[in-house]
This record gives C-alpha cells, sequence and structure tokens, in this order.
C-alpha cells in the first residue's frame, strides 16, 4: 500500500500521462515511443554540472514520462549565456571544431538572430492556446517574435540584495549600522565606506551589475537608461546615481576587481553583493580566512535596495527554452513533451526553488508565494521572502531588446569599472600625499562622470 507522498505522485505521474495520451493521440506515427524513441541534447545555464537542481528534474522526466513515451533529454553541457551565444554561433556558421547544434537550449531571445527564426520551433504550434493561457503574461510575451513563440518560458530571476549576517552583526554592533539601513542605496553607500574603515580597508560589497543599477535608478528619478538604442550618460538623472556609487567606490567600499561575489564571500573579501536571485545557488555556507581557518557564517537576502522610497524598483530576468526545428515531425513532439512537463505546476516549483528562480505560470507562482515557509534551506527562504516583499510594492523592470543589447551591457560593466578603478587608485596615492579626503572624492567623482560620459561622445 501507498504511502500518503507516494500516492500522490503517483497519481500525479497518471494524470500527466492521461494528459499527453489524450492531448497527442491524434499524432499516429508522428508521435516518439519506446518503439520509436528520440534522443533530445540540451544546453542550459542553471548550476554546474555537479549541482544543478534542472539536471535533477530532467532525470525524474526520463525515468517517468521520458520513459513512457520513449524521450531521452541529454544534457551535454552546463555553461554560461555568453558561453552558450559563443557556441550557437559557432554551430550555426559551422565553424572547425564546433559542436553540433543542440535540440534544445536555454539562451536570451537575442540568439534568434544568431541561429535563424527559421530554423526554430514556434511553440504556439504545439502548446493550445489554453496552456498557454496559465503562463504569467509579462514572462509570456518576452518570447513572441511576431506572431511565433520560439522561446518558452521555464524559470524567472529578479535580484536581491545578500548578505553575510555573521559578520555584519559585528559591524553593526561596532558602528551602529543596522540592517533596516540596508534597504536604501543611500544607506548601503553609507554602510560600505564606514565598513571600510572600520575593516582596515576591506571592501563591503560588491555590485554585479551597474547596467542594471543604472537602469533602475534612472527609472527611480523619472528618466530612461536606454532610448533608441542608445545609453543616456549625459542625462542629470544619470549623474544622480552615478555620483554617490562613485564616491563609495572611490573611497574602497565597493569591490572593483573581477571575477564573482560568491567567490569573494569564501575569503570575506566582501560581505555583501546585490545579485541575481539565482545566484543563492552558489552562496558559501562558509568563510576561510588568510591563516586557513574557517567559520560557518549565516547568509540572508533582502530586498534590492531602492533609490527613492516613492519608486522602488528591480530587473527581472532569463532567458527560455529554444527547440531547433526538425524534419522529423516526432521530434518537435518529443520536444514539446518535454516543455511541457517542465513548466506543469509540481514540476516547475521542485526546479526552480531549488534554484532561486520563479516559476512561470501564474498557478506556480501563487503556490509558491502562499507557503514560503515549506521551503526547507534558510538561505533560499530568505531568497523567497525577500521576493515576496518585492512583489507587494516593487515594479519589476525587463531590460528592452535592441541590437547590440547584449555588447553594451558588457562594456558599460567594463568602461565603469575601469573608470572607477583608475579613481580609486589615484585617490589612494593622493591621500596617502596628505591631500584632503573630501575634497579628493568630490574631484575624483565628477572627473569620473566626465571619464565615463567621454567614452560614450560620438
Amino acid at each position: 500500500m501507498l504511502e500518503g507522498g507516494n500516492m500522490k505522485k503517483t497519481l500525479a505521474f497518471l494524470l500527466t500521462l492521461v494528459f499527453f495520451i489524450t492531448a497527442l493521440s491524434g499524432c499516429g506515427q508522428q508521435m516518439p515511443s519506446p518503439a520509436n524513441p528520440v534522443t533530445l541534447t540540451m544546453w542550459h545555464v542553471y548550476g554546474s554540472q555537479t549541482k544543478s537542481p534542472l539536471n535533477d528534474v530532467i532525470d525524474t522526466f526520463n525515468h517517468s514520462v521520458g520513459r513512457e513515451y520513449g524521450i531521452t533529454v541529454n544534457v551535454v553541457s552546463v555553461t554560461s549565456s555568453s558561453a552558450i551565444d559563443r557556441a550557437l554561433a559557432a554551430s550555426a556558421n559551422g565553424e572547425p571544431g564546433a559542436d553540433a547544434m543542440p535540440d534544445l537550449f536555454t539562451a536570451y531571445p537575442r540568439v534568434a538572430e544568431i541561429v535563424g527564426q527559421e530554423n526554430l520551433l514556434s511553440w504556439n504550434d504545439y502548446f493550445t492556446k489554453k496552456e498557454l493561457s496559465g503562463f504569467h503574461a509579462d514572462f509570456l510575451s518576452e518570447g513572441y517574435f511576431g506572431e511565433k513563440l520560439l522561446m518558452l518560458p521555464v524559470a524567472k530571476s529578479t535580484e536581491a540584495f545578500y548578505l553575510n549576517k555573521t559578520l555584519f552583526d559585528r559591524f553593526s554592533a561596532a558602528s551602529g549600522i543596522s540592517v533596516a539601513d540596508l534597504s536604501t542605496f543611500e544607506g548601503v553607500f553609507d554602510a560600505a565606506r564606514t565598513y571600510c574603515d572600520w575593516s582596515g580597508g576591506q571592501s563591503f560589497l560588491q555590485i554585479n551589475d551597474y547596467f542594471h543599477y543604472a537602469y533602475v535608478g534612472m527609472k527611480a528619478h523619472g528618466s530612461e537608461f536606454i532610448r533608441s538604442g542608445r545609453l543616456r550618460i549625459e542625462d542629470e538623472a544619470f549623474r544622480t546615481v552615478w555620483m554617490p556609487l562613485a564616491k563609495a567606490a572611490i573611497y574602497g567600499g565597493i569591490c572593483l576587481d573581477e571575477g564573482y561575489a560568491a567567490a569573494r564571500w569564501k575569503t570575506a573579501e566582501v560581505i555583501a553583493n546585490t545579485g541575481s536571485s539565482a545566484d543563492v545557488l552558489y552562496q558559501p555556507t562558509e568563510v576561510i580566512y588568510p591563516d586557513n581557518t574557517t567559520e560557518a557564517i549565516q547568509a540572508a537576502a533582502l530586498p534590492y535596495p531602492m533609490f527613492t522610497e516613492s519608486a522602488p524598483g528591480v530587473i527581472y530576468r532569463g532567458g527560455g527554452l529554444f527547440a531547433m526545428k526538425s524534419d522529423n515531425e516526432r521530434r518537435n513532439q518529443a520536444a514539446y513533451i518535454f516543455a511541457r512537463w517542465l513548466t506543469e505546476k509540481e514540476n516547475n516549483l521542485e526546479f526552480v526553488q531549488n534554484a532561486g528562480y520563479l516559476p512561470v505560470t501564474d498557478e506556480a507562482l501563487s503556490a509558491l508565494f502562499a507557503n514560503i515557509s515549506r521551503i526547507e534551506k534558510e538561505n533560499y527562504r530568505s531568497v523567497y521572502t525577500s521576493v515576496d516583499t518585492m512583489l507587494d510594492s516593487y515594479t519589476f523592470y525587463a531590460l528592452p531588446l535592441y541590437d547590440g543589447a547584449s555588447e553594451m551591457q558588457l562594456d558599460f560593466e567594463k568602461n565603469v569599472n575601469s573608470v572607477l578603478k583608475s579613481a580609486h587608485n589615484q585617490y589612494k596615492k593622493l591621500i596617502s600625499e596628505g591631500k584632503s579626503p573630501e575634497k579628493i572624492l568630490d574631484t575624483l567623482a565628477e572627473s569620473s562622470l566626465a571619464e565615463l560620459k567621454s567614452l560614450y561622445e560620438k
């Protein structure tokens, strides 16, 4: 006799099979089956080869619905979105040594032009209107290219403020700066400068996306960072969000080195960062000090800091699932069966809540936030609690799509880091010569803005 939990899983599996059999019974010989099996290769970005929540749910699919239909999804690459972009371009162009084009891959909408829209499966040729109506409308709309739904949402992320609570509490006790002070960027930057003094020169935080910072900041001040595919560095609102950031960075409170914040958490080089809600997947549970001693830490996720309390905002992002269109209809049907299964409520929740992402259907979103307490891991529960807080009062922004968007974002990150790092080095030199810290800070913040503007003058 089945226990309650196993019985529910079994019933859910049987209902899923009934759905697929009913929905696809008219496809006849075009349907995959154990007698006519299909193996689909896949590239995705969710985790690493040894720690991937998506790989776990794919294993579940392969051993359940996949087995019934003779479908195997074979993950051959787990990497970054930029690496997938490059690999797809190499495959599409037939470059020597390029990997074969995968059947399925996760990516951002920009890849449609790389691969060719005509080569991609249109999901709305397979999903019914009723099925598509269950997806969160904003998430689904990003995947349309004209009338064709080429990118299917499977997971979305937003941003949060991560804090090493263990080390911050020590700093807080000495400085009087509290967690509540970190609700605004003004408070964060004040904390960064104070922490730099208290710690003997260490950086407080790392900002993983300056582009997102500027985009949301200018929105908060009633302006636009991007217009007609051009960055509006000269706008007064950009100056408003730039100056406090620049002063904190030039002072030494913000880490300006390349690399990921999670790696710096491990060595306590920083104790805070802004980043994707999915960064929780890589968040360490202990720090290692220079003398090789280790310490367990408690991490907390807070809402993305506000620029103004009247207009809080945050970016939401995430690519989606693409499929290469095949002349063999059996393969297209197999891609649909997998995609439909992955976006069902329980399967999607199993995937996303172990990766710090948001589910993509309204039903799953409601289920997640109706019972956050069921999430077992404390740091994941903290992420979803912060997201739930933002859902109540924040505006969620999707970055606009335009030609060269990816390159523009990468260039902006590089330029900001370079300009601020140069100014920080000048600051250290001038302070060592006995110059007035505040006067030098003001001067260098102004000159850093002028230098950044010069990089975008035509």
